[in-house]
């Protein structure tokens, strides 16, 4: 029997595989991190983005997500059906996890206040730590269904052509 690594056509599917997922996380970090961005530009980037993703303008939202999608997809050929397929499994996966990032922020701040505290409660910390995990272990579980689902959406010859278009973009980091 040959082995996976051996195999062109097995080796073929991982590599597809890992760009629809690659490509999926993109989309979504890129969705998830408007917070981050809005902060590091402040307010010049308006009041619809001061808040973080979770509180832009849902039609915003949408519209952002949507163009990120429709880029990632622009050179496989992706259907308008394709596209709206995927970005309603992305908006769901962030609807999903507004909640969890709302969470993740506050533990954040608690353990600001308890490494800024006169004395530091390392059990208090880890306690916090492990709470973090388990948030984004629930992430991370969200995320790969809405990656694997979205991958369904495309043909077995777009997923390739993604990957190939993954892979050079890997390539020139």
């Amino acid at each position: 029997m040959q082995r996976a690594d051996q195999n062109p056509s097995a080796f073929s599917r991982r590599w597809t595989v890992a760009a629809i997922i690659a490509t999926a996380v993109a989309v979504a970090g890129a969705a998830l991190s408007w917070h981050g961005q809005a902060r590091a530009h402040g307010p010049g980037m308006g009041p619809h983005l001061r808040g973080g993703w979770e509180q832009m303008d849902p039609e915003i939202f949408n519209r952002r997500l949507e163009a990120m999608i429709a880029y990632r997809l622009a050179d496989i050929d992706a259907t308008p059906e394709q596209k709206s397929r995927i970005a309603a499994i992305m908006k769901g996966a962030a609807n999903d996890l507004q909640s969890v990032r709302a969470q993740l922020r506050e533990l954040r701040r608690q353990s600001l206040q308890l490494l800024s505290a006169a004395t530091i409660d390392r059990n208090q910390l880890e306690a916090l730590r492990v709470q973090q995990s388990q948030l984004r272990e629930t992430v991370s579980r969200r995320m790969l269904q809405a990656f694997a689902d979205a991958a369904e959406v495309l043909t077995p010859d777009q997923r390739a052509r993604l990957a190939e278009r993954m892979q050079r973009r890997f390539e020139r980091r």
